[in-house]
């Protein structure tokens, strides 16, 4: 399986706090059946000062600390360097600078895993996409099922889904993990054929751990066991087929 969505890079932000903390939840992935994982800090000025420049040479240092720790074993899981970018003020300008590292491709254009505010839709997010469309650039919405306003009202995806996004619905929130409503919109939005991916957001060992197999078999019984495959396999290694080298491509699952 594919995560494109997890905070595995150690000492950024609120995930892995260590190196060590980040290969034993590199571990948990691999035994769970994920082979590649796009990793995916937070970039959220103000909070997580994070930028491409300032990741990339954590990112080396983990890559290498990971080889290291899985030499010599027939599995391992193969990285790439993303994030997950706060919709801020900032953003345009961290965009214009380079400093944005992207998750991937779909359809011509590059991906950015997007982050709205948890309490809700700010006005404007579809003229902002609309801004990032003209740039080349496509959202991929990270956990729409656990934002406030589509809490309250899957309606309001409406001028988003309208504009393009992708969607990433997180894979525990299916299985129930992040309560009884964000479990319905998952539900909703995969009933809609509205995601794109399911992804872990994995932070830690205890509290929110990688479990991407746990959503893959809750959104099969809803959708059927080959779109829920979609979800895990093919949607994301489409997305990141220019982020992996071809032999990790034809990896197992």
């Amino acid at each position: 399986m594919f995560d494109l969505h997890c905070h595995l890079l150690p000492g950024v932000d609120d995930g892995a706090d260590c190196t060590a903390t980040a290969l034993a939840l590199a571990r948990v992935a691999v035994a769970d059946g994920t082979t590649h994982a796009v990793l995916t800090p937070h970039i959220h000025p103000g909070r997580y000062e994070n930028s491409l420049s300032r990741l990339t040479p954590v990112f080396d240092r983990f890559r290498e600390s990971l080889a290291g720790a899985f030499a010599g074993e027939t599995s391992g899981l193969q990285v790439a360097l993303g994030a997950e970018v706060r919709l801020t003020d900032e953003l345009p300008v961290l965009l214009e600078q380079g400093e944005i590292p992207f998750v991937g491709e779909w359809e011509g254009a590059q991906v950015l895993l997007l982050e709205l505010p948890h309490s809700h839709i700010p006005p404007g997010t579809d003229r902002l996409i609309q801004w990032l469309a003209r740039q080349g650039i496509r959202p991929l919405i990270a956990h729409p099922e656990r934002n406030r306003d589509v809490l309250r009202d899957l309606a309001r995806l409406r001028p988003l889904v309208k504009a393009g996004c992708l969607f990433q619905v997180t894979a525990t929130a299916v299985a129930g993990d992040f309560g009884p409503g964000a479990e319905k919109r998952a539900r909703q939005l995969l009933e809609n054929n509205l995601v794109t991916v399911l992804a872990s957001d994995a932070h830690h060992l205890e509290r929110r751990p990688p479990g991407l197999s746990r959503g893959r078999d809750a959104a099969a019984a809803i959708i059927g066991d080959d779109r829920a495959r979609e979800l895990v396999v093919d949607n994301p290694r489409r997305l990141t087929a220019s982020r992996f080298a071809r032999s990790g491509l034809e990896s197992p699952v």
